[in-house]
């Protein structure tokens, strides 16, 4: 039987994770996960591919939602108060209403300066409208034993293991002995929440960047990736899932499987 080894949330999308011992999931996914997202001039969202410094880019937000503490080597700290409505900004963010709530000169100045180059934070405005329709991606889920078997390839060409920061995973499962487990999941119990599989998650160029320094260090994982993880629209390392009845979650979870694929 697996179990959750850690749990994740990315407050900010392309952003560092903030780890948790426990949290509360809704339909959206874990609590405030993905909340907000960096764009550029135009609305466009940011992403590691393009501005891979993102990913040392911390937020952290009260336990009320109303302040987010930002952080970054180098840039110190900026807190801001969460403005949750007001103006809205055109802005093309996955799932997103097409706009996003802005939260200010003073925040778009503080993360365009660690970042060098213009951007702006926005506020997802509705997170409401993103689950209406269902939203099969909410969850991102990886096992121990899927890196593994990977690590264990990539080593084989003579290359050093990837971290399992590089697939920014919700949820690691521990205690399945077979790699990929995860892809003939089709219902699960986690802690007080039932899981249902959405798609298989296909991988790209964030992969390639190292998390902790927020520099590309390619081409691993998606060389090895390539040679064993095909689908007809690129390569895959890991489930999405949607949130079929919400709950909590923690560490040490005992995860069942109720029905496979």
């Amino acid at each position: 039987m697996g179990t959750v080894h850690a749990l994740t949330s990315y407050p900010i999308k392309e952003c560092a994770g903030v780890v948790h011992e426990q949290a509360d999931v809704g339909p959206a996914g874990l609590t405030h996960d993905r909340l907000f997202a960096v764009v550029g001039p135009d609305g466009e969202t940011a992403w590691q591919g393009e501005t891979p410094r993102l990913a040392t880019i911390r937020g952290r937000l009260s336990d009320d939602g109303g302040k987010l503490a930002l952080s970054a080597p180098g840039a110190g700290e900026f807190v801001l108060d969460v403005a949750v409505d007001g103006p809205a900004r055109p802005v093309d963010v996955d799932k997103w209403p097409g706009a996003g709530i802005d939260q200010g000169d003073q925040t778009a100045e503080w993360l365009s300066g660690a970042l060098g180059r213009p951007v702006r934070l926005v506020r997802e405005p509705d997170r409401a409208s993103r689950v209406r329709g269902g939203d099969t991606t909410a969850l991102l889920i990886l096992s121990l034993s899927s890196l593994d078997g990977l690590n264990a390839r990539i080593a084989e060409r003579g290359a050093e293991p990837v971290p399992m920061t590089r697939f920014r995973p919700n949820i690691v499962i521990g205690g399945w002995p077979d790699p990929h487990t995860e892809d003939r999941v089709d219902r699960m119990r986690v802690g007080g929440t039932e899981i249902g599989f959405g798609e298989l998650a296909i991988r790209c160029a964030v992969t390639l960047v190292d998390q902790a320094a927020g520099v590309r260090a390619g081409p691993e994982p998606l060389r090895t990736l390539a040679g064993y993880r095909r689908e007809p629209d690129g390569v895959s390392f890991g489930m999405k899932a949607a949130v079929l009845a919400p709950g909590g979650i923690a560490v040490g979870d005992e995860v069942t499987i109720t029905a496979w694929r």
